[in-house]
C-alpha cells in the first residue's frame, strides 16, 4: 500500500526504491522503512504528507533527504525521499554495503545490482561498496557490526580490514547517531565491536555482566558503566544507569537486606540483581514487592517535626523496620519516631 501511495504522488516521475527496503524484500523480511530516490525529495515528501498524513521533515540537510513519519501505518513507519542527481548507478555507488546498493524502479520488480549485492545476500556477506565507505560516514562501522548480528552475516576479509583500519573514526558521528546504533546491538555484536577495536574508542568494554540480562538498556550500562553519560541518553536511562551502578549485592535474602537493596534500586531492583550477579535473590525481591503495604503506618506531617531531612530519615527507618517485621502498627511506628527524634536531637 505504501509503495502504491508513493507512485500516486510521484506519477510518471523517475523514482527508485533503494537500499534496505530492496534488501529486506529479497530476504523475505518485513519492510518497515521505504527509501525512495527521486528528483525532488522535498517536494515529494511534502505532497506525500499532505495527501496521506504524517509529518515531513528534513532527514539530512547536507544530502537533501526528507522523511515522512507515518503514524498508525503498519506497513511502513517511515518513507524517506532521497535525491536522484543523475543515473541510479551513481546513487548506488555512494551506498555502504553491496546488499544495500540495490534498487528497483518504483512499481517494477527488476532489481539493479551493479555491485553483486544479491550474491552477497545469498552468501551471507557484508561487503563494502568502496574503499572509502567508512571514511565517507564512520557510523557505518557500527552499522556493519549491527547488520552482521541482525542478519547472521559476516564481513568479508577486505571489509573487516577496512573496519579495523578505520577504528579511530568511530567516535566521529554525532552522539545521537552513535546511540541509535548501539541500542540495537546484541551482546555478541558488542563483543564483535571489541574484537574489531571499535568499542574501546567509544569508552566501552565487555565483561561477564553483558550476558546477565537480555535488554538493550542493560547492555549499555554493562558495557559503558559511568561513561554512558557521555552519550546523549534520556533522563530515564540516566536514572536507570545510576540505580544499577550504585547497586550493592545484598548480604543475604533477609527482609531487611532486601528492603535496603530495593530502596536503592527500585523500580529496577531485578535488573540490579542481574547487574551485581545476585539473580538467585530475585524470588526474595518479587516476594517483597508482593508484600508491599498499600498505605504507610505514619506520614511525615504526623510526626510533629519541622520540615527537613530528619523527617525523611525517620520515615525511611520506619519503613525498614516494618519490612523487617519489628513493627506492625501505627502506635509502634510513632513510638519509634519519638525515639529516633530524641536521637536526632541528642
Amino acid at each position: 500500500m505504501t509503495e502504491s501511495r508513493v507512485r500516486e504522488v510521484l506519477g510518471d516521475e523517475e523514482a527508485w526504491v533503494v537500499g534496505g527496503a530492496v534488501r529486506d524484500e529479497l530476504l523475505g523480511r518485513p519492510v518497515l522503512d521505504l527509501d525512495v530516490a527521486c528528483r525532488d525529495p522535498r517536494a515529494a515528501a511534502g505532497r506525500y504528507a499532505q495527501r496521506f498524513g504524517g509529518a515531513a521533515f528534513p532527514l539530512s540537510a547536507a544530502h537533501g533527504a526528507w522523511r515522512v513519519a507515518i503514524e498508525g501505518d503498519r506497513e511502513a513507519m517511515t518513507v524517506d525521499f532521497t535525491p536522484l542527481p543523475s543515473a541510479i548507478a551513481a546513487d548506488l555507488a555512494t551506498r555502504d554495503f553491496t546488499f544495500n546498493a540495490l534498487a528497483r524502479r518504483l512499481g517494477d520488480t527488476d532489481v539493479a545490482d551493479p555491485f553483486g549485492g544479491r550474491a552477497d545476500l545469498e552468501a551471507g556477506v557484508v561487503r563494502a561498496v568502496s574503499e572509502t565507505v567508512f571514511r565517507d560516514d564512520p557510523l557505518r562501522l557500527l552499522r556493519a557490526v549491527r547488520l552482521e548480528s541482525e542478519l547472521g552475516f559476516r564481513m568479508d576479509a577486505r571489509t573487516e580490514a577496512l573496519a579495523r583500519e578505520s577504528a579511530a573514526l568511530v567516535t566521529g558521528p554525532a552522539g545521537e547517531r552513535i546511540l541509535a546504533e548501539l541500542v540495537r546491538l546484541s551482546a555478541d555484536a558488542y563483543r564483535r565491536l571489541d574484537q574489531l577495536g571499535l568499542l574501546a574508542p567509544l569508552g566501552g568494554s565487555v565483561g561477564e555482566r553483558l550476558d546477565a540480562l537480555d535488554d538493550p538498556d542493560f547492555r549499555l550500562v554493562a558495557v559503558f558503566g559511568d561513561r554512558l553519560g557521555r552519550l546523549p541518553i534520556s533522563n530515564d536511562l540516566r536514572r536507570y544507569a545510576r540505580a544499577l551502578l550504585r547497586a550493592r549485592k545484598p548480604d543475604d535474602d533477609g527482609a531487611r537486606a532486601i528492603h535496603r537493596f530495593r530502596r536503592a534500586t527500585e523500580p529496577w531492583a531485578l535488573d540490579a540483581l542481574a547487574f551485581v550477579d545476585a539473580w538467585s535473590l530475585s524470588g526474595a525481591v518479587e516476594a517483597a514487592r508482593a508484600a508491599d503495604p498499600d498505605e504507610p503506618l505514619v506520614r511525615g506531617d504526623e510526626l510533629g517535626l519541622p520540615p527537613g531531612p530528619a523527617i525523611g530519615r525517620i520515615l525511611a527507618a520506619i519503613e525498614e523496620e516494618r519490612a523487617a517485621g519489628t513493627i506492625t502498627t501505627r502506635a509502634e511506628a510513632l513510638a519509634l519516631a519519638r525515639a529516633l527524634t530524641t536521637e536526632e536531637r541528642a
